[in-house]
């Protein structure tokens, strides 16, 4: 079977008794270096497309703030938002991937081992047909039962009804988030990482369209509709490459033939067992904080929800690059190669601490400035600015936990097999954010929620990083604290000489511009002084990407996009 350039590095750099040889460990250098320059333009490419879905849900929340305002109505449509929130994580983002992307890496490693049949067909023969009602069945349950969600979310809610309406809109997410997250997690495990990183520029455009376009008869409604919209796009804009790849098999006889092996249906169950329960019980931390913050007066879940939304922008985009090295350490684990998983997934943490510490310190710096530019404007007035920076700020100081738990969390899962201990972790946490919350939800309100959340977050990493070894990838836990606590200083540091610079300008544009740059001056500098481990991998990937831009090659070589 002719593979992509990555395919090869992949399986080259797999240990063999050849590689004593100089010409195979030049072979192996070389497709070593073929691996990591096709990972970089894949993290390249997924950043660049999650910018712009992030952008475009900032100009979704943007969008809600200026039709709608901050109040009963956008209180209402956000406890219905719980639904997506909900179905994105457990279906698209940690849940399914967790157990999906494994599973086709190990499909994808015995068909190039010489399988019968094809593997990989036979394993989506074998999976989709019972998810599939699945996601229908559930979808229903939360249309029918839509009343009592939202009495339970939000017992002090004024519009009810308002909230049982969006609930049941939003309820077919269920569905197409369920096919969506199916889709994504396959072509990742392919090593095609265009259409899955698209998925949320599509899903944005769909619920904008629908607010500007049916906002003046369905009011908020119109937001929940595009959010059911927004969920088939998500399908679309990935199906036609899923069936591409199910096509391509050079040996195939085109007869699908499952493996007959009756152990794996109870593995397969265990395992969706346990990352969805993980999902599950990490997103209810958003249950918890629209809980207390029901009883508040208006406009308390709104702000948390905004606050939430821009302080994790940071993070989302850190986790990209663990979002493409994924498949890469369930194919490692796939192929016995558990050194080459350890120093992926080691490497990765650090990256991605780097990465979101320098965006939590910039929040921290000129949070009030950032709400201003992005959402002060027709209904969303300066009180609503000065309530939601300040959220955000605390907020922040969570990135770190919820970056890292999102990092260990797939080495949890990258053999493909059931693991209880980061349900355990996760649980710990949320015990921890509902008692600080209810402590502190009295004299704090919002503020004492948003720092339940971070404490709670902090606590799961904290945990999970403690049980690294033989549970999961065997990462060197010193190693990794250490790499996590330079940058932290770093961060320390740049926040707060950045929040002093930011003050000393009246317009926010000119405030902001002043305070991030002296937080990426500040951070970079304390950086490279402290060998922060990520500084230097980061600068040489700006520089790169300059050059690529001058220059006119940015993107894949023409070889790399051809199907297999």
């Amino acid at each position: 079977m002719k593979g992509t350039p990555l395919r090869a590095a992949d399986e080259a750099s797999v240990p063999s008794a050849r590689t004593a040889a100089p010409d195979a460990d030049r072979a192996t250098s070389a497709a070593g270096r073929s691996s990591g320059r096709f990972l970089a333009r894949a993290a390249l490419l997924t950043a660049v497309l999650s910018v712009a879905g992030s952008v475009l849900g900032l100009a979704r929340d943007q969008a809600l703030a200026r039709l709608f305002g901050a109040g009963g109505e956008t209180d209402a449509f956000l406890v219905a938002w719980t639904v997506p929130e909900f179905a994105a994580t457990l279906l698209i983002e940690d849940g399914l991937a967790f157990a999906l992307v494994p599973m086709f890496s190990l499909a994808l490693a015995r068909r190039a081992q010489g399988a019968p049949g094809d593997p990989v067909r036979a394993l989506v023969a074998s999976t989709l047909p019972r998810l599939a009602p699945a996601f229908v069945a559930v979808g229903a349950l939360v249309v029918v039962c839509a009343p009592q969600l939202v009495g339970a979310m939000a017992p002090g809610l004024p519009e009810h009804a308002l909230a049982v309406d969006c609930t049941r809109l939003t309820a077919t997410c269920v569905v197409s988030f369920g096919l969506a997250g199916y889709c994504s997690a396959a072509l990742r495990a392919h090593r095609r990482f265009l259409a899955p990183a698209a998925i949320y520029v599509v899903y944005n455009t769909g619920i904008i369209t629908a607010m500007f376009v049916l906002g003046g008869r369905w009011g908020v409604r119109s937001a929940a509709a595009g959010v059911a919209a927004g969920g088939v796009l998500m399908v679309a804009a990935q199906l036609p490459s899923l069936l591409r790849q199910l096509r391509r098999r050079d040996d195939d006889d085109g007869e699908v033939r499952p493996v007959p092996d009756d152990r794996a249906r109870p593995l397969a169950l265990a395992l969706f067992t346990t990352v969805l329960l993980f999902a599950l019980c990490r997103q209810s931390q958003v249950l918890i904080e629209r809980f207390l913050a029901s009883g508040l007066p208006s406009g308390a879940i709104s702000h948390l929800n905004y606050a939430q939304k821009v302080a994790q922008i940071p993070m989302t985009l850190s986790l990209m690059l663990c979002t493409v090295t994924f498949p890469v350490v369930a194919r490692a684990m796939a192929d016995g190669d558990t050194e080459r998983a350890r120093d992926r997934v080691e490497r990765d943490v650090a990256l991605a601490a780097c990465l979101v510490l320098l965006g939590a310190a910039t929040v921290v710096a000129c949070a009030p400035q950032i709400i201003e530019l992005l959402l002060q404007r027709g209904a969303f007035t300066a009180a609503d600015t000065a309530a939601t920076a300040s959220v955000m700020r605390v907020y922040a100081l969570g990135l770190l936990g919820q970056t890292v738990v999102g990092a260990l969390a797939r080495s949890y899962f990258s053999a493909g097999r059931a693991s209880w201990y980061p349900l355990g972790a996760m649980a710990v946490g949320i015990a921890a954010t509902a008692g600080i919350g209810a402590y502190a939800v009295g004299p704090w309100a919002v503020t004492g929620i948003a720092a339940a959340n971070a404490a709670g977050i902090t606590v799961t990493a904290a945990v999970l990083l403690a049980g690294m070894g033989p549970r999961s990838v065997p990462v060197r836990v010193r190693r990794v604290l250490g790499d996590l606590g330079r940058p932290v200083t770093a961060a320390t540091a740049a926040s707060v000489a950045g929040a002093l610079v930011a003050g000393r300008f009246a317009v926010p544009a000119v405030s902001l511009a002043a305070g991030s740059a002296v937080v990426v001056g500040v951070y970079v500098l304390l950086g490279r002084v402290l060998r922060v481990q990520g500084i230097a991998p980061a600068l040489d990937s700006v520089r790169s990407v300059t050059r690529r831009l001058i220059h006119g090659r940015f993107g894949f070589s023409s070889r790399s996009r051809r199907p297999r």
